[in-house]
Parts: structure tokens; sequence; C-alpha cells
């Protein structure tokens, strides 16, 4: 008999929870580290080279993406999800066990390949389990995962360096790891063609040596080298290269790795280019939002978090709610309904000066984090439910992609607008203030053709899966 229940319980809801686990991985290992690392600084050494912590973890992330995409779709979504989390696993515990700052970066690689896997795997899952209908529903549950992270994550943290050790920010993932891999072995079961699979390894390569140039050289241009040096100027056009060679191999591979129809098909273009755009704002506000409060309002540490903190918590908000709107009028009305709050949550941004209120900083924010629950999961659910099982993962990984190299983007050009008015003296409220208007600007300018591009999304729901493709059955043993 069908399990027709929503959320947590049934056979179903087991495995609802084993992704809300394996994301919460990934989504608390993202902020966990950022209290952690003074008491890194001083256990293993690495001042000047923490900062590779965070950018090489995001870039093995990013690019491996789009590989475990199609991995998803010729082998199944169970072995590439169950290999993400036995990847993380391994990483984190080596991570644990560093004996200095460079093995501890080399280690955080290994954690990124691992979270590539998993976060693209676990929205697809999601995707095969649950009808467009239900997914409006379900929604919320994932999105939360999300938002309770942005909280507990850097307590954890700070709670670990300050009476544990920074260790164990890393070892508390053990457990963690293993619980999800049980349930998933156990309650979920796929049924799928066992057709012998075509591998692309030539694609596979460039578009992963490509990207991991490309993203490298957004990352670290204008910070590790400048933008005119010679290193940045062949590390992106070395990579631009590789994505060129990239896209004359898939037009005539067997199994392209990253098929050329996904940048024909409309709306997958343009759930693509929101993604870019929320990806953005995301790092920009995530990036200076705090520092902001505490330099220039003078909150402390606390405050300014949780100021930030109420993005993340209006976005699970809004996305429990979305699927009333999209299944009743549509996809396009969604998203315009939500790029227009991330609008005048962006505009009210400008209004802010020396003198404001953590609480407007707040209260701000988590407008724009209710037009980003309006706009994010939405567009994503319409361009799953565009196509077939066999086409979801890489459909999935594209748009998760995207949202990494916006943020990469976003770190680039915001970090380069904060630098050109704050220069290379000393950082005053003022200055500080003046830098982080600038940037305000630019969410407003991303904001508004974010508005644009919703305007040209398909309008219409569909409230079914397509019909014809192999069903992800959850059961218990």
């Amino acid at each position: 008999m069908a399990d027709n229940r929503i959320g947590l319980r049934g056979d179903r809801g087991a495995v609802l929870g084993a992704m809300m686990l394996a994301t919460g991985l990934i989504a608390i290992d993202s902020t966990i580290i950022a209290t952690a690392v003074p008491s890194v600084v001083a256990d293993i050494g690495g001042f000047h080279e923490f900062p590779w912590l965070f950018s090489i973890y995001l870039l093995a992330q990013a690019v491996s993406v789009p590989v475990y995409g199609k991995l998803n779709d010729m082998f199944g979504r169970k072995p590439v999800i169950l290999f993400g989390i036995a990847l993380f696993l391994l990483g984190s515990i080596f991570c644990g066990a560093a004996w200095n700052i460079w093995m501890l970066i080399a280690f955080r690689v290994v954690q990124g390949l691992g979270a590539g896997a998993i976060q693209p795997t676990t929205i697809t899952i999601v995707g095969d389990l649950y009808s467009v209908r239900e997914r409006a529903k379900v929604q919320g549950y994932v999105a939360s995962v999300w938002g309770v992270s942005s909280v507990v994550g850097p307590t954890l943290g700070g709670v670990f360096s300050e009476y544990v050790s920074w260790r164990w920010i890393f070892f508390v993932n053990i457990p963690l790891c293993l619980l999800a891999a049980w349930m998933i072995m156990r309650k979920f079961h796929e049924r799928r063609d066992r057709a012998r699979p075509v591998i692309d390894y030539r694609g596979s390569v460039l578009l992963t040596l490509g990207l991991t140039l490309v993203v490298l050289g957004v990352l670290e241009g204008g910070q590790a080298w400048s933008w005119a040096s010679p290193a940045s100027v062949a590390i992106l056009g070395l990579g631009a290269l590789l994505l060129i060679a990239f896209g004359f191999t898939e037009r005539t591979a067997a199994q392209p790795v990253l098929p050329l129809w996904i940048f024909r098909r409309r709306l997958l273009v343009i759930s693509g280019q929101l993604s870019v755009g929320i990806g953005a704002i995301l790092m920009a506000l995530s990036s200076y939002v705090p520092t902001y409060a505490q330099e220039a309002l003078g909150a402390g540490p606390l405050v300014a978090g949780l100021a930030l903190a109420a993005l993340t918590l209006g976005w699970p908000v809004s996305a429990s709610q979305a699927g009333r709107i999209y299944l009743r009028f549509g996809f396009r009305v969604c998203a315009l309904a939500g790029t227009a709050l991330v609008f005048a949550g962006s505009a009210l941004l400008l209004l802010l000066g020396r003198h404001s209120s953590v609480l407007e900083v707040a209260g701000f924010c988590a407008i724009i984090g209710l037009g980003m629950g309006l706009t994010a999961s939405p567009t994503l659910i319409a361009a799953q439910s565009s196509v077939g099982w066999s086409e979801r993962g890489v459909v999935t990984a594209n748009n998760i992609f995207l949202r990494s190299l916006g943020s990469a983007l976003g770190v680039a050009v915001f970090g380069a607008v904060a630098n050109a008015v704050l220069g290379s003296g000393a950082v005053t409220a003022a200055g500080l203030t003046t830098a982080v208007h600038r940037i305000f600007i630019g969410i407003v300018i991303v904001a508004a053709v974010m508005v644009v591009l919703a305007a040209f999304l398909p309008g219409v729901s569909r409230e079914e899966q397509p019909v014809g493709e192999p069903a992800a059955a959850p059961m218990s043993s």
C-alpha cells in the first residue's frame, strides 16, 4: 500500500529525516569553524593561511557538484549519497587529527568533495520521493535545516573551542555521518534501470579543471593576488579555455556530464540565473552584515550574529508556505513575490547608517529571507519538475553549482567594492559604513535584475512528476 503521509512519519518520512540530517552535516560545517579560528591558529598556527579553510572547502564542493549530479542520474542516488557521506566522514576524522594548518586545509578538500555529493543528492532524492504538490509542504522541512544550522553552527563552534577542543567541531560529525548512512541504507531503496552507463571521462576532467581554475581565480582575485597580475590572468584565462574545450567535447559525447540542452531551456536558464543572484546576495550579507553591526553600530558578536540569523530564519518560514502560492498561481507569480520582497528588503538596507539600530538590520534581513524562501525553493522545484528521473540529478546539481558560483562572484565583486572604499589605511566606523552602503547598492541592483528574471519564468505549475520515470521507493526492512 502506498505511503501518502507527508512529513517525518511513515517510510518516506524516515528517508526525509535522513536527508535533513545529511543536509545538516554540510550546513553546520559551513559555519561551525568560523568561531573556532582563533583556537585553531593558537594550537597549530597558520594565521595568514586560515582563509583557505573556507575557500578551499567552497571550491571543492562547488566544482564537484556538476559531476555528482550526472553520477546521480547514471548510478542512482543511493550509492552517490553514501559515497559522499563516507568521504565527508573520512575528511572530518582527518581534519580533527590534523597536526598543522596545511594538513587541515588538505583535509578540508576531502570534506568539500563529500559535501559536493551530499548537497545535490539530498535535494534530488526529495524531488524523487514527492510530487510537486507534496513538495510544497515538504520543502519547509529541508529549508528549516539551514535556518537552524545558521544559529547552531557558530554556537557549537564556540562551545567546543572554549570548553573542549576545536578538534571536536570535526569529530562531532562522526556519529552524525554514521546515523545518516544507517538510516539511508535501512529505509531508502530505489528502483532504476540497470543499463550499463557510459562515463564521460574527458568531459568530467575538463569541466572539473576548468571550474576549479575559474572559481579559484574569482575567490582569490584581489586577495591572494591582484586582478591584473600574471597569476590572475593565467588562472582565469586557462580556466576559460578549458571550459570552452569542454563545451566542444560535450557536443559529441554519448553521455555528456553536463548536457548542453540545460542552457537552451528557458525555465532552466532563468532558474539558474536566479540562483546566481541568490548566492551573490547571501554571501554579501553574510560577509558584511555582522562586521557592520559590530564595527559601525557597536554590537557584540552574538547580537551581530543574530541580526544575520534573521535572514536564514525567515527563509524556512516562507519556504514552507511557498507551495500554497505556486500551486494556485504558478511558479512565476511565486518567484515574482519572492524577488519583490528581496528587492524591498535590499532597498531598505540603504536607509541604514552609523546610528541605526541592530533591530533595523535584523528586520530588513528578515524581509530578504522571506523573499528568498519564496524564490529559491520554488524555482528549483520548477526546474526539477520539468525533467524526468534520468535528468533530475544534472538539473539539480547545475542549479546548486550556479548558486555557489554566485557566492564566489559575490565575494570577489563586493570585496573589491569594500577595498576600494576602505583602502589600505585603518578601518573607521565612518569608512566601513560608506563601504557597506556601496555594497547595499550593489545588492539592490542584483535584486532588481532578479525581479526582471522572475517575470520571464513560465507561469504554469505542474502538480505531478513526469511519467515513465523510475520511482524511488523507501521501504522499511
